[in-house]
């Protein structure tokens, strides 16, 4: 299709040649989206001709459905109040519904630029975040639950500091992760009640200057009944106008998120490495040839995306951080890099989620002999003879029984340890559930 905008689109086209990046698309079709309603409403409130606003509204459909993404080329680097891109649905709608549809005068009617475009972003993260990031977090969750589940009785060795600890069982590990996940998406979740608080009808600077009174209430009503998005009023509306804090806090959950997730995968690769030289605790599924020089080698290929994507929200949080900070006086003018960057990190965590769950969680199989292995070698189960010999003596054992290399049991019965104390003590499943023995009376 043509280009469909006009004089403002091609000037920003020709102004802003920077990354050859549109703006995201979801922000694009939310501008479509709230076009449209702002259109319906305006005839309610009898400012718009009733078939003139349902042109609009129907032009501005398909902005919203994407029919017209390839219609918004101007770069996201761009006027930072998102003006060039709020023109550019103008110009795009205007030509759709219309010769008698002015941009300015009918598809933007009570409305500005820096109330708009921000509402579209806020909204674009909210839709995003609702409809894609949660069920990708709550997928992962339930495929580390599972295999916490099927790992519940295999015991090894715990490591903290890198070092031997004291025994656990890799369904634990497996439970604390899963747990990361849900408490990551309890945090996004927390975020979006303020995610949904958009400053529509505060037009210019906030104070709803040339909008009627009951625009911005109407039009988040029905776009909520649209979308089924709870989208609520600003707290403030010069807060909501001059500062893009929701944003920030969306992405500083995020930040969580990928944080958590470069734990999870790295443990997952270490507890795979191997399988001769390494831990070798866990087999991933095997999905590719590891190299092309070494044959057989397999590598952790999805742990290894996964901490890249995280590396990159990162990097994005910091980027939105920035942006955030650049709210001076009644307005912002850094939102179109924060939605590049909050749309990326949204698109990346639920992506990398999904992969995580499908292509390597759900197919992780335990190498029970050597985890058990493990449990049986660690010194650090010496711990459990503290309060029957003392930690002196028991540090006496662990010296001794790691210069020797022998066996920890044999060298405490050495000691004069009584074969009681070493049964009940060194029972390595026990010490993975030392609580679970003691209710039980043991």
């Amino acid at each position: 299709m043509t280009g469909l905008w006009g004089a403002e689109t091609r000037k920003a086209i020709e102004n802003f040649p920077v990354s050859g990046e549109p703006i995201p698309r979801e922000v694009a079709r939310w501008l479509g989206r709230i076009k449209a309603a702002a259109a319906r409403v305006n005839a309610e409130l009898g400012l718009l001709e009733a078939d003139k606003a349902e042109r609009i509204a129907a032009a501005a459909g398909r902005v919203a459905s994407g029919e017209l993404d390839d219609q918004f080329p101007v770069d996201v680097f761009q006027t930072g109040s998102g003006t060039s891109s709020n023109m550019n649905a103008n110009e795009v709608i205007a030509a759709l519904a219309g010769d008698d549809v002015h941009p300015n005068d009918d598809v933007n009617l009570g409305q500005s630029s820096n109330d708009v475009f921000p509402s579209a972003v806020h909204l674009a993260a909210l839709d995003r975040i609702v409809h894609d990031l949660l069920p990708a977090l709550d997928r992962l969750a339930a495929s580390l639950a599972a295999k916490a589940r099927a790992f519940d009785d295999v015991v090894k060795a715990g490591r903290t500091h890198w070092m031997d600890a004291v025994p656990v069982t890799l369904g634990q590990e497996f439970g604390g992760y899963a747990a990361q996940v849900r408490e990551g998406r309890a945090r996004v979740e927390g975020t979006l009640g303020r995610l949904a608080q958009v400053p529509l009808g505060g037009t210019a600077v906030g104070t709803g200057l040339n909008t009627h009174p009951e625009f911005g209430a109407r039009v988040r009503a029905l776009l909520s009944r649209e979308t089924g998005l709870a989208i609520g009023p600003p707290a403030d509306p010069f807060e909501a106008q001059a500062a893009r804090d929701g944003l920030v806090e969306a992405s500083g959950a995020l930040r969580v998120v990928a944080v958590s997730l470069t734990k999870i995968a790295n443990d997952l690769r270490f507890m795979a490495s191997g399988p001769r030289a390494g831990l070798a605790e866990i087999v991933l599924p095997e999905l590719q040839k590891g190299s092309s020089i070494m044959p057989g080698k397999v590598n952790p290929v999805i742990p290894e995306v996964v901490t890249q994507v995280a590396a990159q929200v990162i990097g994005n949080d910091q980027a939105i951080a920035v942006a955030g900070m650049q709210g001076h006086f009644e307005l912002n003018v850094f939102v179109p890099v924060i939605a590049r960057n909050l749309i990326d990190s949204i698109r990346l965590l639920a992506a990398a989620c999904r992969l995580l769950a499908e292509r390597c969680v759900d197919g992780i199989e335990a190498n029970r002999d050597r985890c058990e292995r493990y449990a049986e070698l660690t010194l650090a189960a010496a711990t459990a003879l503290n309060p029957y010999v003392g930690y002196d003596r028991a540090t006496e054992i662990v010296r001794e029984a790691a210069a020797t290399g022998r066996p920890l049991r044999e060298v405490a019965r050495e000691a004069g340890v009584a074969e009681e104390v070493l049964e009940r003590a060194l029972d390595y499943r026990a010490l993975a559930r030392p609580h679970a023995r003691r209710a039980a009376g043991g």
